[in-house]
């Protein structure tokens, strides 16, 4: 005979996102750093109806950064990808099938959180030419604040055009699958984001510069020609130090992405590089976000069980299970190791390439097992490669005693 050793899993079909979350984040910063990340969330899954703020990264065998602009006419929002190879854009469009990020994170309509900064607050930002962005956002929070009309929150989105008389800006190559070897040399706890410090991230992408004057210092930086104004779209973290918005460095509060309001040319604003010179903004709305949830995988070993051989037979028995993901995010590359009597060194390993979120895989696998008690076990992911919530991990393993 046989029994399982795990109650059942119960869990829904696949978790919904709860309505009144102001943003969700799919893996985070620090994920992608350490490389090698196996989740991720395709296009279709991101409603884009209303005015929705996002940034992300796709996956190594397209590369390039997301930017999600507002399109005011249609009343949607709209996600543009920024190419490394010529730092120009494209868009995105659902139902392609064909976009999967890594990481993203992206708001609800977020059209009732709008606080939109005046002329007349803009001109009392008194905004410097050549003046650090962060050090201009930095002072516009406090200002709506102390005036009550923003109220205090862990994360704020920005919407902003800014004008540049220089601006250098990256576009991650290959950033987040198979990098673990080289982000060995970027701790999260050396990262700094100036392309002048060998240990950054940022330092290893590939660099652009748009700008209408000659610059000394662009040696390994593409120059692209004059384009002062972009339209951005990004988020400033109360708490950067964190990793899950932006690089996890201490006082470093804003993570932008955008393209040149011509569409020409697009990426991660490198908006503290020495080569990123401000000229003013335009426009800055701020978006108050109080509510992040998280989105992950969820793999679930389900169903296991045992036929044993036919009377007389000299055929094997039949272990059969069925492999879930539970969670929100698709998972790629997905190893299931079957162990039997604690015997690690004989198990027997399953791979597959890709598991959506909400699908399974079903499984037979004969085994041929003596006469006498046995134990059987079957581990989704016996490596921890997948970022999976520690406690969403108790279903990942099935045994069974089986009595021969």
């Amino acid at each position: 005979g046989s029994g399982p050793c795990l109650p059942a899993c119960s869990a829904p079909d696949i978790p919904r996102i709860a309505p009144m979350t102001d943003l969700w984040i799919a893996n985070t910063i620090s994920d992608l750093i350490e490389g090698d990340v196996r989740e991720h969330l395709p296009l279709e899954r991101i409603p884009l109806q209303g005015d929705v703020l996002g940034m992300g990264t796709t996956t190594s065998y397209d590369n390039g950064e997301l930017a999600f602009l507002y399109d005011s006419d249609q009343k949607q929002s709209q996600v543009f990808k920024a190419k490394p190879e010529g730092g120009g854009v494209e868009r995105l469009l659902p139902g392609e099938g064909l976009h999967h990020f890594p990481y993203a994170c992206f708001s609800a309509d977020a059209t009732g959180l709008r606080h939109p900064l005046s002329s007349a607050d803009l001109a009392e930002l008194q905004v410097q030419p050549g003046e650090p962005l962060m050090a201009v956002v930095g002072r516009a929070i406090p200002l709506l604040i102390a005036e009550q009309r923003l109220e205090p929150a862990p994360v704020y989105g920005l919407r902003l055009v800014s004008r540049w008389s220089s601006l250098v800006y990256t576009v991650a190559s290959k950033l987040c699958m198979g990098e673990r070897r080289r982000n060995r040399a970027f701790t999260i706890a050396n990262s700094q984001p100036t392309a002048e410090d060998g240990r950054s991230i940022y330092a290893a992408l590939k660099h652009f510069r748009v700008g209408d004057a000659n610059w000394d210092q662009a040696a390994g930086i593409s120059n692209l020609g004059a384009s002062p104004g972009w339209d951005c779209c990004g988020f400033w973290d109360s708490e950067p130090e964190s990793g899950r918005l932006t690089v996890p460095v201490a006082g470093e509060h804003l993570h932008l992405h955008g393209c040149s309001q011509d569409l020409r040319h697009g990426g991660h604003l490198h908006h503290e590089h020495v080569g990123s010179i401000l000229l003013g903004l335009d426009s800055l709305v701020i978006y108050p976000f109080h509510s992040i949830s998280h989105l992950a995988s969820d793999l679930a070993i389900e169903s296991l069980g045992w036929t044993p051989a036919n009377s007389g037979g000299r055929a094997p028995g039949l272990l059969e299970f069925e492999l879930h993901n539970r969670g929100q995010l698709d998972v790629s590359d997905v190893g299931v190791a079957v162990v039997v009597d604690d015997h690690y060194n004989s198990h027997s390993y399953l791979r597959i390439p890709w598991l959506a979120a909400g699908e399974a895989e079903n499984f037979k696998l004969p085994l041929d097992l003596g006469a006498g008690s046995h134990g059987v076990e079957v581990i989704a992911d016996p490596h921890g490669d997948i970022l999976e919530p520690t406690g969403q991990q108790v279903n990942n393993r099935g045994c069974l005693r089986i009595d021969i």
